[in-house]
């Protein structure tokens, strides 16, 4: 029986062709791109065209990007390298419903820096209000940080409106985009952002590539000190081969205009059957602004976690939330701050789609879990 892998929000499989055109920097074309030697010239030309390539995909000038080890690396030089850089105040606006990456950011400032934060308050389906905002924010904001997609409930924030709301009052915006690349639209210039992350292993590239855009004159505090690479943003030695996958990824996602609505609604078909046949399930995340790729759900009374491993039983893939909680037995914190109990936040099962997803694995996977609910409460059909 083969099995059908909707956990594409904790990592996809990596494109071949993007494995492919990374592997001769790995092999015969192994050279450091700040040598001036040939070798070192031929991987410095690959990364400046790798770095092209992504600029072009983001709408943004080849000098705006800088390659990282993903998405939380590029979340920490964002927002520590921007606040500490730029600062116009002592004062951070973000939402509890971030990547852990933003929270732990966010949160090293407020220790280690002073800085005073806001956490904006989210409704039961985790978006945040634009009059709350813009309540929220101050003469002395430096900083707003709010994701594009949330990662475990899929529901969507209009980041557009919400960085011309930081601008207004004088502060800069950050995105972190890692859910929602190859999904949405991600052009810099339209979203008016002043930085934005994204990862590659969510897209078909390797683990440990990524990227991270921030606005041509802004400056940055670097997180790692050495030998100015990047131009003085991220020293060490260049992952030319990583940087290369990076970009031929994103050359290869599909077109977001034409798959991304497909996707949408084999995901609403999805929805719809679980919500009919499981009588525990209950939607979360927003049903109406929510990133293609997620569906998630809690189930009434049942252990999220022992759904997951009878539903693996059965061959389908599918995880609690988000998997960069370095494997913890928390419950979802996005749900907690969505105002979940603690005992509710412990049924969440999140399953998440990739382009290539067909209508029979969904199928597959909605009478999976109405089978491993069924087994796991004994309720029997």
């Amino acid at each position: 029986m083969s099995t059908v892998y909707l956990d594409n929000s904790a990592t996809t499989p990596v494109n071949p062709a993007a494995l492919n055109a990374a592997w001769p920097f790995l092999t015969n074309e192994f050279g450091n791109a700040s040598s001036t030697h040939e070798l070192g010239e031929r991987a410095a030309l690959a990364l400046a065209d790798a770095r092209s390539r992504v600029a072009e995909f983001l709408g943004a000038r080849a000098s705006d990007v800088v390659f990282t080890s993903g998405g939380t690396e590029g979340d920490n030089l964002a927002i520590i390298g921007l606040a500490l850089a730029n600062p116009r105040g002592m004062h951070l606006v973000s939402a509890r419903t971030e990547h852990e990456a933003v929270l732990a950011a966010v949160e090293f400032l407020n220790r280690v820096h002073g800085f005073d934060v806001t956490w904006l308050d989210v409704s039961r389906d985790g978006s945040v209000s634009l009059p709350h905002l813009e309540a929220a924010l101050r003469d002395d904001t430096t900083l707003v940080t709010l994701m594009m997609a949330n990662n475990e409930v899929g529901t969507l924030h209009p980041v557009h409106d919400m960085a011309a709301l930081a601008h207004a009052r004088g502060a800069l915006f950050h995105t972190d985009a890692v859910a929602a690349v190859g999904w949405l639209p991600i052009e810099v210039r339209d979203l008016g952002v002043d930085a934005l992350t994204l990862s590659g292993h969510k897209i078909g590239a390797p683990k440990g590539s990524g990227a991270v855009f921030v606005r041509s004159g802004l400056a940055i505090e670097p997180l790692l000190h050495g030998g100015g690479q990047e131009t003085d943003r991220r020293s060490g030695t260049e992952n030319v081969a990583w940087a290369v996958a990076l970009a031929t990824a994103l050359d290869l996602l599909p077109e977001i205009q034409t798959d991304g609505p497909r996707v949408a609604r084999l995901r609403d078909d999805f929805i719809a059957r679980v919500l009919n046949t499981v009588p525990a399930a209950r939607l979360t995340g927003s049903a109406d602004d929510r990133v293609a790729s997620i569906a998630s759900f809690t189930l009434a009374g049942v252990g999220g976690e022992t759904v997951l491993l009878e539903l693996e039983q059965r061959g389908v893939i599918v995880s609690s939330g988000s998997a960069c909680a370095a494997g913890r037995d928390d419950p979802s914190h996005v749900l907690m701050a969505c105002g979940y109990t603690e005992d509710e936040a412990r049924t969440s099962v999140r399953f998440s789609l990739a382009h290539h997803s067909t209508a029979d694995e969904l199928d597959r996977a909605a009478r999976a879990l109405a089978e491993a609910v069924d087994a796991v409460s004994g309720l029997g059909r």
